[in-house]
């Protein structure tokens, strides 16, 4: 039978465990031991779990206590010296400290947070490692070797896995303009080469190594720098075998230099690319494991067995089942764990899908059908079938109103009625604002009561009529403290939403919502995404209720928050019976009705929050084009239909959107918001470049860290902005919600940020 493989497990623990762990620790509520002993047995029911499944090569330092890309930084001891690190091995406070910041106190001061940012095009959030000048590398964690012991004591022989150092270079940033990351290659594999001696003393023999950028566009010298790399590190212990793994995306034109690494085997995505099979096999050299991703690693729906066998079979019959191995397209982190803890879903939906712990699984599985063709399988594989049969037959999934809808969308329903210039004016007069307005981005801390509250009204002890008196109450305390600190555009805080995703798929058609699929965006914080399983409608108003409730207690303006189609897709689990540009029209004429109906009762203004714009986009350049129109055009006809007195808003966050600047502009929201304090307002340099005509809010400070920045500190970023932009184009805002912060920390915060608007005008 073909080897069966998995690159990587969700680490947050079944019933994020981890995360509840990691948030008493930073309370103070346990210590550091019973921090790691949490970690110690979610790894361990993680291991057993894969190898009980049939996994032959079962991954460790798969792990991560907030993010793989900040381990590997601590690993090499590339911590900035603002963290005050003395050698040896990185403590856990200030691993923290470099994905958090500090608080500081009278005696030491605060100590801003690394930057963070998107891990290729998902809504995995990782730490940015900052290289500077005169940078010393040296092995400062233990961490990978130790898991593999750990595993190894449990008698389970792991498979290692390292971010590659190529990939760890280029996701780099330095602060130093003429500071060249990949010129650091050779300070920083003797630190590597250290490790992987190490494991192959303690009796390790495939160490997988992710180099997920050569699935991205490449120059000569960049593609050179993976040769040298594995040139090294192969040459690190003659007993280990490297598996270099490429996900997200297909080789392409870098199909030669892959082939040519110094490595045992490679790992490609079937699932992204299932194109290349035949040219990789056609040209993999005879001493190569070829190893192929044919589970879906970032959706919910079960892999088709009879396509998946197929290749599976094909490729063993090319090259022979010692030389395949059957794996996943990329890391199960971007999955739930358990379907079987999904008791609330009905049997047929059940019946479609597959989470973590069910892919493991099925690639067992197909590895084992692959190397039997088929023998004994019968009775799984006919089940299987039938399932995929369901699926695609059922009444639920199709309506033909809504494909009516978007088939006769016009043109005119792109545009709004008057370019910007004309809008402006009118909305200056309508609305009323002073000089750098200030405003939030919409949630308000999401207490223990809310949350409370929520819950009593799932289980039945509190009755919808007593939530609603509840949510108002909340909403009124919301609307009063802004207007106390002096904001000048309120919002209701949403204090009715779990999610902001999950929120409106539970009220549209077409969605179905889980229980308990927790995936991990970033550190502690954990989604649970809706699925979209079918054609999307809205049958009714969804935020109308509350942005009126709350437009009522104030003569202030007040927002009405929605969130876009491009980010209920890409944050969503996506069908994949059609093409995503089709089922993101659907959403934009779900929301459109949304837009409308808010502006006829009276919200003035209208923020659609498209934080995955950036993240949709695809890993190639040459596929920008064909992303960039459906997801421009479908943004502007959720908005296009209101009047020109009615301000548009949009926000993003935590992104790189330099390369997309020009489609931004295209979007022509009247305001845009987005995350620019971890990185000093740097991304503005592209808006001043481009001379981007509308207004834009830049954040101010950082909304997941916990240290609170002064006035002073953010009128320092203000005066940044504004030496780019026009006074008449900034407003004042923090770089996200407020969701995850503490009344204590809005409260100053948000007072701070008002004094320095005010200082400003």
């Amino acid at each position: 039978m073909a080897i069966a493989t998995n690159l990587g497990f969700p680490r947050l623990g079944a019933n994020r465990e981890l995360k509840r762990a990691i948030e008493s620790y930073w309370a103070g509520k346990i210590d550091e031991n019973a921090l790691l002993r949490t970690g110690a047995i979610i790894r361990r029911d993680n291991w057993l779990v894969q190898q009980k499944a049939g996994i032959t090569h079962v991954p460790s330092n798969d792990f991560s206590l907030y993010d793989q890309v900040l381990d590997t930084t601590a690993m090499l001891g590339a911590i900035p010296e603002r963290f005050g690190h003395e050698g040896g091995l990185v403590s856990l406070d200030t691993y923290f400290a470099m994905a958090r910041g500090t608080v500081g106190d009278d005696e030491t001061p605060s100590v801003p947070a690394m930057d963070m940012t998107k891990w290729f095009d998902t809504n995995y959030h990782y730490i940015v490692p900052e290289l500077e000048a005169g940078m010393k590398f040296k092995l400062s964690s233990t961490k990978i070797l130790d898991e593999f012991v750990e595993a190894r004591e449990m008698g389970i022989l792991t498979r290692p896995v390292l971010l590659g150092p190529v990939t760890f270079l280029m996701l780099c940033k330095t602060r130093e303009p003429k500071l060249d990351p990949l010129a650091m290659m050779e300070s920083i594999l003797p630190v590597y080469e250290i490790v992987l001696k190490q494991l192959a003393a303690e009796g390790a023999e495939w160490i997988q190594v992710d180099e997920p950028m050569l699935g991205m566009d490449l120059d000569d010298r960049e593609r050179s720098a993976f040769g040298l790399a594995f040139a090294r590190l192969s040459s690190a212990s003659s007993s280990l075998k490297l598996l270099a793994t490429i996900y997200f995306g297909d080789l392409r034109d870098n199909l030669r230099a892959t082939l040519a690494l110094q490595v045992a085997g490679i790992h490609i995505d079937l699932v992204r690319g299932p194109e290349q099979l035949d040219e990789v096999m056609a040209k993999l050299p005879p001493n190569m494991v070829l190893s192929i991703g044919l589970v879906d690693g970032r959706n919910i729906w079960k892999t088709d067995l009879t396509q998946a066998t197929a290749l599976a079979t094909k490729a063993v019959s090319t090259l022979s089942s010692e030389r395949v191995m059957i794996g996943p397209s990329c890391s199960l982190l971007h999955c739930p764990v358990d379907l079987n803890l999904e008791t609330g879903l009905d049997a047929e939906m059940r019946s479609w899908m597959s989470f973590a712990k069910q892919k493991v699984r099925e690639i067992a599985v197909i590895a084992a059908v692959a190397g039997t063709r088929g023998v004994g399988a019968g009775a799984l594989l006919a089940e299987n079938a039938a399932a995929m049969e369901s699926r695609r037959s059922s009444r639920r999934i199709h309506n033909p109103l809504v494909e009516d809808r978007a088939a006769s969308v016009t043109p005119e329903m792109y545009g709004r009625t008057s370019p910007y210039e004309e809008r402006q004016p009118l909305q200056k007069q309508s609305l009323k604002l002073p000089q750098l307005p200030t405003t939030t981005i919409g949630s308000f801390p999401q207490t223990p009561e809310i949350r409370k509250a929520r819950a009593s009204l799932r289980s039945g002890q509190m009755s919808p009529t007593a939530y609603q008196r509840f949510l108002k109450k909340e909403i009124e305390a919301v609307v009063r403290f802004q207007e106390e600190i002096g904001l000048d555009v309120l919002v209701h805080g949403e204090a009715e939403r779990n999610d902001m995703v999950e929120y409106f798929g539970e009220q549209l058609e077409g969605y179905i919502s889980t229980t308990n699929g927790w995936v991990q965006s970033f550190g502690t914080r954990a989604v649970k995404p809706p699925i979209i399983f079918g054609d999307i409608s809205r049958p009714e108003p969804m935020t109308v209720k509350w942005a009126a409730y709350a437009q009522s207690l104030t003569d202030k303006p007040v927002k009405g928050m929605l969130t876009g189609p491009i980010t209920m897709l890409e944050w969503s689990f996506v069908r994949d019976d059609q093409p995503r540009s089709d089922t993101c029209r659907q959403l934009a004429l779900a929301i459109r009705d949304e837009v409308l109906d808010l502006e006829k009762s009276g919200i003035r203004i209208i923020q659609v929050d498209e934080p995955a714009m950036r993240e949709g986009l695809p890993l190639r350049r040459a596929d920008w084009a064909g992303y960039l129109a459906w997801a421009v055009e479908c943004f502007k006809l959720t908005v296009a239909g209101v009047t020109d007195r009615t301000q548009i808003h949009t926000h993003m966050c935590y992104a790189d959107f330099n390369d997309i600047i020009e489609s931004i502009g295209e979007m022509d929201a009247d305001v845009i918001s987005m995350e620019a304090s971890r990185s000093g307002m740097e991304l503005l340099s592209a808006f001043g470049e481009y001379r981007y005509p509308n207004q834009i809010g830049p954040g101010v400070y950082d909304i997941h860290s916990p240290r609170l920045p002064s006035a002073d500190e953010m009128k320092d970023l203000l005066v940044k902005a504004l030496d780019v932009l026009g006074a008449d184009q900034v407003w004042v805002n923090p770089d996200c919600g407020l969701k995850t912060q503490s009344w204590e920390e809005v409260r100053v915060s948000l007072g701070n940020m008002v004094d320095a608007a005010r200082s400003l005008r």
